[in-house]
C-alpha cells in the first residue's frame, strides 16, 4: 500500500493515541474494542491503522509492514528496536516497572546473603540486566499470563512486572520492593519508510510532537 499505515494495540494505547492522531488530521472510523476488524480505515483515505498484539507493534513497524506505531518502552527493550527510528516519548501509557514480593519475605536479607533468588517475568532481558546490574544471582523464569499467581503458587520468589495503581498487588498481598525503570509509550517509526514517505510522514510526526510537547 503507497499509504501510511499505522500499528496500534487495543485499550489504553489506542484510547490514549486517539487525541494525538486527531492533531494530525487522522481520526479512525471505528472503534477497536467494538469492531472486529483488524484494519481500519480512517478519514483519510490514504490513512489506515492496523490492529496488532502490543508485543507485536515494533516487529510490524520494523519489517516495513506499518509505517508508524506506538510501543511501550517495556516492549521496545525486550524487542531489541532493531531498524526503528524513536522521535518521541508520547508520555501515554505511563507505568513502572517494578520488583514485587509476598509481603513477609525479606527481601533484602535474602539479597544479602547472596541467595539465588526465582524471579517471574515477561520480561527477561530487562529483569536480567537490572539484577545482573546488582550482582543478584537469579533464575528467570517466563510467564505470559499473571504474574501476581507466581510467588502465591510457590512458582517464584518475587516477580518483575508492570505496575501503575498497584491495586493488582495489593489485592494478591505483594509488595513493590524496588523500582527498575519508569515506562511510556514511544513513536516507532520505520527508518526506510521515513526516507520514501518522508513528506507525508514528517508532518504527521510534528503534529504529534506539538501536542506532546504542549
Amino acid at each position: 500500500m503507497d499509504g501510511i499505515t499505522i500499528a496500534l494495540s487495543k485499550g489504553r494505547i489506542f484510547e490514549e493515541t486517539l487525541p494525538l492522531l486527531a492533531a494530525a488530521g487522522i481520526e479512525p472510523l471505528e472503534n477497536p474494542e467494538t469492531s472486529r476488524k483488524l484494519i481500519i480505515p480512517t478519514n483519510r483515505p490514504d490513512v489506515r491503522v492496523v490492529i496488532v498484539r502490543a508485543t507485536d507493534a515494533p516487529t510490524y513497524v520494523q519489517y516495513g509492514a506499518a509505517d508508524i506505531g506506538v510501543a511501550g518502552k517495556d516492549v521496545l527493550i525486550e524487542h531489541g528496536g532493531e531498524g526503528l527510528y524513536q522521535p518521541l516519548d508520547l508520555k501515554i501509557a505511563k507505568c513502572r516497572m517494578m520488583v514485587a514480593i509476598p509481603a513477609g519475605f525479606d527481601y533484602e536479607r535474602a539479597v544479602r546473603q547472596g541467595a539465588r533468588l526465582k524471579i517471574a517475568t515477561k520480561y527477561i532481558n530487562i529483569a536480567r540486566d537490572h539484577f545482573a546490574a546488582k550482582g543478584v544471582h537469579v533464575d528467570l523464569i517466563k510467564l505470559y499470563g499473571s504474574m501476581e499467581l507466581a510467588p502465591l503458587a510457590g512458582l517464584a520468589d518475587a516477580i518483575v512486572d508492570l505496575v501503575s495503581t498497584g491495586g493488582t498487588l495489593k489485592a494478591n498481598n505483594l509488595v513493590a520492593v524496588e523500582h527498575i525503570i519508569d515506562i511510556s509509550s514511544r513513536l516507532i517509526v520505520n527508518q526506510a519508510a521515513l526516507k520514501l514517505k518522508r513528506e507525508r510522514i514528517v508532518p504527521i510526526l510534528d503534529a504529534i510532537a506539538g501536542v506532546v510537547g504542549a
